[in-house]
């Protein structure tokens, strides 16, 4: 589980790692974190475009990007929901016509496509006609050289790019306690680890991929896009603990004597509603600059 979701060692990057519930009991805090001040200037850069916007949804999961984006910008809109889990696409694929996510801000209609297939081999021919590649928690899954092949593509393909709720690798609980800086360390270790070949970016990700986007000329903007939970979140807030706290052990074995303690404590203030958690994200938005 990484800031906000579970972790994926597949090559293919599937969110189909990520159960189900976990997926559901997160969207609601995703939407409510997600800078709003960046779709301004997102829906400013697709007013250029003529005709239906197609929108690329790089780790689309269950669709819940779509769910959120689709509706606050202009249309009509064409999305490409991608993924490695089949699974995943098809929920991605059932919303019924006619529900909000359907339609766009202005009234127009959203189709939607699945693309089936390993993420990490995205190129810019893949993103042909797009005026938007998108994705949301999948940056910290990807290795340095994914996430440049990647920017190197959008680059090419002329998109913009909004890539939302990726990890930094900041955590404050309130109330503290004395093992919270311990295994947050562990956590972030376990982020970066090197799994299958691969050395994952974790909490490196926003910081890459901005410098890999302004590398190929691309204006970006970053913001912050922190999840605060607490009481009314217990739910979420629940499962949130036991993936940070699990990837903290897988990570450094010998913190779980003391963890076992430390969830007790822990999961009895969430049942109090006394624990609050903000878990830092990042979103970023990059623009292709105009023609001369």
């Amino acid at each position: 589980m990484h800031g906000g979701s579970v972790g994926a060692d597949t090559c293919g990057v599937s969110t189909g790692e990520f159960p189900p519930d976990w997926l559901a009991a997160r969207e609601v805090a995703d939407g409510a974190a997600r800078a709003r001040s960046l779709l301004e200037p997102l829906a400013t850069h697709l007013a250029q475009h003529s005709g239906p916007l197609e929108i690329h949804d790089i780790g689309a999961g269950t669709g819940s990007m779509r769910r959120w984006l689709a509706r606050r910008l202009p249309g009509p809109q064409h999305w490409v929901l991608h993924d490695s889990d089949p699974r995943l696409l098809a929920e991605a694929s059932r919303d019924a016509p006619g529900d909000e996510s359907s339609v766009c801000a202005d009234g127009s209609p959203v189709t939607v496509e699945t693309w089936r297939g390993d993420l990490t081999r995205l190129e810019a021919g893949d993103f042909a006609g797009a005026a938007l590649v998108t994705g949301s928690a999948v940056l910290d899954l990807l290795t340095h050289g994914e996430v440049a092949a990647l920017a190197r593509a959008c680059a090419a393909a002329r998109c913009a790019v909004l890539w939302s709720l990726s990890v930094t690798g900041r955590v404050e609980l309130t109330p503290p306690h004395a093992l919270d800086s311990t295994f947050a360390a562990a956590f972030d270790a376990h982020q970066r680890r090197t799994t299958a070949g691969r050395t994952l970016l974790g909490p490196d990700a926003p910081l890459v991929a901005a410098r890999a986007l302004q590398g190929h000329g691309l204006t970006v903007l970053r913001r912050p896009s922190p999840w605060n939970l607490g009481n009314g979140d217990h739910i979420l807030l629940s499962q949130w603990l036991h993936g940070w706290v699990g990837a903290a052990l897988d990570q450094c074995p010998r913190l779980i004597p003391p963890s076992r303690d430390y969830l007790s404590q822990r999961m009895h203030a969430i049942r109090q509603g006394t624990l609050r958690a903000v878990i830092d994200h990042e979103d970023l938005l990059a623009l292709p600059t105009e023609r001369g």
